[in-house]
């Protein structure tokens, strides 16, 4: 038993051999499969004709998926640190909603959480190598947060007092009926989404309303460049970073790694 329960779990959770890389490519055509149901499910005309048979092969690819679930807790070799990693939580995240369906209607549809699966594409395909980028793409971010914040707080200042001259040059008879509204239409015309729902209707408005969408230009550069700098400098510290120890701390022109010799 231990060796079949070895062998089963070899095959779940790896993706060296044959019998792993077949499950694994199954596993992924059933989930794309899944949630193609259950789009198809959401336009009525197909619901109305073919609902039974959707329906029932949803069953089906939800008691498939438990069964692989139940199989990954009684193979993993940790137990309790696969339930609480991020696969983990997403198989169960994947059956759940089709069992609270039978209490609560509608839940069904969020069913498409198990397109969330389909990034174990990256290690049935051995794209582990773009894990990487993003991770440099991770830091980046993290590490602009702070003008971005202050960025973003700004933009909310800004988009207040646009909405709240445009309520008073308008008013309610051009239909910016209240302040709330205006800030509506100030965040729509200052990210140049422009739905035209509300429209200024005086020449002076029309006037503000043009400076505003230039202005909307000229703020869409700003997260671009403050990303940008952060990218580049991250992408220069990972190029600097030992592949054996992961130790970034190194001089602009070492060669080797300062913690464990390996060269750079």
């Amino acid at each position: 038993m231990k060796s079949f329960k070895t062998r089963l779990g070899n095959i779940i959770f790896e993706h060296d051999t044959a019998a792993a890389k077949l499950f694994d490519v199954v596993l992924l055509w059933a989930i794309v499969l899944s949630v193609v149901l259950v789009m198809l499910e959401s336009v009525a005309s197909f619901r109305l004709r073919y609902g039974g048979p959707l329906r029932g092969l949803e069953w089906l690819f939800t008691a498939l998926f438990t069964l692989e679930y139940l199989l990954r807790l009684y193979t993993a070799y940790n137990r309790a640190k696969y339930i609480r990693s991020f696969y983990g939580v997403v198989d169960l995240l994947a059956i759940l909603p089709s069992y609270l369906s039978l209490f609560l209607t509608g839940t069904q549809y969020f069913i498409v959480i198990r397109s969330l699966r389909l990034l174990r594409v990256f290690r049935v395909l051995k794209l582990v190598q773009f894990v990487g980028e993003a991770s440099i793409l991770t830091r980046a971010l993290r590490a602009s947060r702070a003008k971005i914040i202050v960025f973003l707080v700004t933009v909310v200042t800004l988009v207040i007092i646009i909405g709240s001259l445009m309520f008073l040059i308008e008013g309610p008879a051009n239909g910016f009926h209240n302040i709330p509204v205006s800030v509506y239409w100030a965040i729509v015309t200052l990210t140049t989404v422009g739905y035209g729902d509300i429209a200024p209707k005086t020449p002076l408005g029309q006037f503000f309303s043009a400076l505003v969408m230039i202005l909307g230009y000229a703020i869409i550069a700003v997260p671009t460049g403050i990303v940008s700098v952060e990218l580049s400098r991250a992408e220069k510290a990972a190029e600097r970073t030992c592949t054996h120890c992961d130790n970034s701390h190194h001089d602009s022109d070492a060669l080797y790694c300062k913690r464990c010799g390996k060269a750079l």
